[in-house]
């Protein structure tokens, strides 16, 4: 009984957890975005999520991050010069639980004693936290020789995709 209970909430606080991933905000305790400006054009812009945030939303918020840095810089424009992802991995290991159940008797002066004991091992749980950093550069006018990426459309098509105001 103990063990189903304990298990019915394991599996209910990993449904109220799953859609906990790191919101597109300023680097906190849950992760978030993280900026350096490097030159007056040029900007190293960071995004960590937490162990529920995709890969691929951490790329989005970062690249987001960087289209809103180049509009408020006065660039309408801006370019990848490098991009990094990797992942941190890290584990959490529930403990393990006994139960125990049994019958006793007693006859004269003698007690006698019969049992089981169950053993449940501890669970291990996987976290991967994604990490995104792009270096970008600003242009106020479309450059012909490199790929740039229009940064208000780009702002707007991620903040409709994540449903950010």
């Amino acid at each position: 009984m103990k063990q189903a209970f304990l298990l019915l909430i394991s599996g209910f606080s990993l449904l109220l957890l799953q859609g906990c991933a790191t919101s597109y905000q300023q680097k906190g305790f849950t992760g978030g975005y993280s900026e350096t400006q490097l030159a007056p054009d040029v900007f190293r812009v960071n995004f960590q999520g937490n162990g529920y945030t995709s890969s691929e939303r951490a790329q989005d918020f970062a690249l987001l991050r960087a289209a809103e840095l180049s509009l408020e810089k006065g660039f309408r424009y801006f370019a990848l010069l490098d991009e990094s992802s990797s992942s941190k991995l890290s584990t959490f290991t529930t403990s393990g639980s006994a139960y125990t159940t049994g019958s006793a008797s007693v006859i004269g002066n003698t007690a006698t004693y019969s049992g089981h004991t169950t053993y449940t091992p501890g669970q291990t749980y996987f976290i991967s936290k994604p990490h995104t950093g792009v270096l970008v550069r600003g242009f106020t006018s479309k450059p012909d020789d490199i790929y740039t990426f229009d940064a208000e459309f780009l702002q707007q098509s991620l903040k409709r995709t994540y449903n950010l105001p």
